[in-house]
């Protein structure tokens, strides 16, 4: 059986272990690094450590920054009465490039799974609720779709029902250019249940 050198060996089981990298994925980008120029593998090695470094969460929203309040929060242009909340800090860029999404944001930290052991006190649901003011108006709730993403959703809804604020959810149903035929009962139910007038 070949093996490659000890070192990149270990590059490769760690590329591996980056969400949606395979073994034959892990093995191009571990060669494709050394490819690469010392001055490029370089600047990549700083970059990776400039993040885990100067990166941080935002005391208020929890999206990552490196400073807090994050530029989001201190934006006095923003909506400050519309709150989205969303699994991961990843969403935020997302729904950034849509012109529209001018709101706050609240970064969740992940989703309710009870099967893996998240409950509510493992999300950041305590600082959403203490965010919660006069001037809030508004609370989207743009979780993913899935089952756990559904169900962090309702249970958040029913913690802002006393609160008396209007809480949205996104819609969910049939992706632009997508084809009819190949979509799912449920992604046709909710696409009919959140139709509007044309």
């Amino acid at each position: 059986m070949y093996r490659s050198a000890a070192s990149v060996e270990r590059l490769i089981t760690l590329l591996g272990k980056l969400p949606g990298i395979g073994p034959k994925s892990a093995g191009r980008l571990a060669f494709h690094i050394l490819k690469m120029s010392a001055e490029e593998a370089g600047d990549l090695t700083d970059a990776i450590r400039a993040v885990k470094e100067k990166v941080r969460e935002c005391d208020i929203c929890h999206n990552i920054s490196e400073s807090s309040p994050c530029y989001i929060c201190l934006d006095e242009k923003r909506n400050r009465s519309v709150i989205c909340v969303v699994e991961e800090a990843l969403d935020v860029p997302s729904l950034e490039k849509v012109e529209s999404c001018n709101w706050l944001y609240h970064v969740l930290g992940g989703r309710l799974s009870p099967l893996d052991g998240i409950g509510p006190d493992d999300l950041h649901l305590k600082a959403l609720l203490d965010r919660i003011s006069d001037e809030t108006k508004e609370v989207i709730l743009a979780t993913n779709t899935s089952v756990e993403g559904e169900a962090t959703a309702m249970y958040i809804s029913k913690l802002l029902k006393p609160l008396e604020v209007k809480v949205t959810r996104i819609a969910r149903g049939i992706p632009v250019g997508a084809n009819l035929e190949y979509a799912d009962v449920l992604t046709l139910s909710q696409a009919l249940e959140g139709r509007r007038e044309f």
